[in-house]
């Protein structure tokens, strides 16, 4: 995913009601962006961040800045850009589904987007192939890192994603295939659930991997001009 233009470069001086952040420009100028994530963003809000920024493509928007890299050490190793706009991950995915870059996926030919499934839910892919059981996609974000190398999911209670696992389990055991990808928005070796954070996410995840759920981990790729799904990682609770 190229960045339609050149992302402008500031620094953080505070992120607050989760979706505003306040950036000094490079030329001085104080602007609000909007910051497309949730989560509790630990280790990733300190003031004085390098952060990169896309313009809206709306014009007549409010906010007309988008706030997508951060540059910091995370876990305290060395500096590296991370994604933190949460609305990317699904764009990511759809175009490595579109490319057959992603192997347990590629031999699906027909991919829909946000289809309603479930307990009044959507997922973010359904997967299609004649013959074959449909498969049922979820795309999580994640973006923190407490250990060098080692990526966590959630950042904070994700009782949401929490219930998109055990609908998934019910997609299993209705004889449909169902899967998660975390899209790590940054450079790591391996991942795992930030079962101190969230138990009950937790929980859920182990509760699915029993149901024949099926989990997978891609690192990005990530420079100021794109961002793209680069490799799996191994996803310590499948040890």
């Amino acid at each position: 995913m190229r960045f339609s233009e050149p992302l402008i470069e500031g620094r953080l001086v505070q992120r607050y009601k989760r979706f505003l952040a306040d950036i000094e420009l490079a030329s001085g100028e104080w602007i609000t962006a909007h910051c497309a994530n949730p989560g509790a963003m630990l280790g990733l809000k300190e003031p004085g961040c390098r952060v990169l920024l896309s313009r809206a493509s709306n014009p007549a928007r409010k906010l007309q800045y988008n706030w997508e890299l951060v540059e910091v050490a995370a876990g305290g190793g060395p500096d590296q850009l991370i994604g933190i706009n949460t609305s990317r991950p699904n764009v990511l995915v759809a175009e490595a589904l579109q490319e057959k870059r992603l192997a347990p996926f590629a031999r699906y030919d027909r991919i829909r987007p946000e289809v309603k499934y479930g307990r009044n839910s959507r997922i973010d892919f359904l997967l299609e192939k004649d013959g074959e059981p449909p498969c049922y996609l979820e795309v999580k974000n994640c973006h923190l890192m407490r250990q060098p190398g080692f990526a966590e999911f959630p950042d904070c209670i994700a009782a949401r994603s929490a219930k998109h696992l055990y609908e998934l389990t019910d997609m299993v055991a209705a004889g449909a295939r169902a899967a998660l990808i975390y899209v790590i928005q940054m450079n790591a070796d391996r991942f795992d659930v930030a079962r101190d954070i969230d138990p009950a996410y937790d929980k859920a995840f182990r509760h699915a991997l029993a149901a024949g759920v099926e989990s997978y981990a891609y690192v990005c790729r990530i420079s100021p001009d794109e961002i793209t799904i680069d490799h799996p990682v191994e996803i310590i609770t499948l040890r």
